[in-house]
């Protein structure tokens, strides 16, 4: 099996995901601190055959195509409004329960940063397609 990353870049932090796209399901998610991205690919890559990395076109960018290059081919995809999309798209993939289900979308937080949804909505943009979530919703930094 061969895998896709992908990367929303940050100065600070990076969400990343990882994707089986033959089965169109993400394996992983993480935010970590961008001083982790690499010791996050290798990691993954140690563990399945890495096909491709997206990255989206953002902040610090040009910084991550070279060093990424060294390990995958690199596909720069743009990311414009997808820091936004990704809340609405978190609460696809977990909706809200309970009583918040009754609250307008917009006044309910998800519970953790959403770099690494932000990531997904690149992937999913560039593929043209939704991907499936079936594990534990993406790890903050520091899990």
């Amino acid at each position: 099996m061969s895998i896709l990353i992908a990367i929303d870049p940050g100065i600070n932090k990076c969400g990343m995901i990882l994707i089986n796209p033959d089965e169109g399901i993400v394996l992983e998610g993480r935010t970590v601190h961008s001083d982790e991205v690499l010791k996050q690919i290798i990691d993954w890559q140690e563990r399945q055959k890495l096909q491709r990395i997206v990255l989206g076109n953002g902040t610090t960018s040009e910084r991550w195509l070279d060093l990424l290059k060294e390990l995958a081919p690199v596909s720069l995809v743009d990311e414009f409004g997808t820091t936004l999309r990704a809340r609405e798209r978190y609460f696809e993939l977990w909706p809200p329960t309970k009583w918040l289900a009754f609250l307008p979308r917009g006044l309910i937080l998800p519970p953790m940063e959403l770099d690494s949804i932000a990531a997904l909505v690149l992937l999913e943009d560039h593929l043209k397609k939704k991907l499936r979530w079936v594990g534990p919703p993406p790890f903050r930094i520091g899990s």
